[in-house]
């Protein structure tokens, strides 16, 4: 095998492994938005937990 076959099967597993990398970092981007989103949508039914209740008792009241 020339040296030059040799530099190109490194190059080529080395990008290979560099778009694996970059696969699971997507990955864990969107895990990291997922929680994110997890986190603001917990918070927002924490606050407005007590209000929305009260709003559906008035329109259960109603009907």
């Amino acid at each position: 095998m020339s040296l030059l076959t040799r530099y190109y099967l490194a190059a080529r597993l080395a990008l290979e492994n560099v778009v694996e990398a970059e696969e699971g970092q997507d990955l864990a981007e969107y895990g990291l938005i997922l929680a994110l989103i997890a986190i603001v949508a917990i918070g927002a039914l924490t606050l407005l937990g007590g209000r929305i209740s009260s709003v559906l008792r008035s329109v259960a009241l109603r009907l």
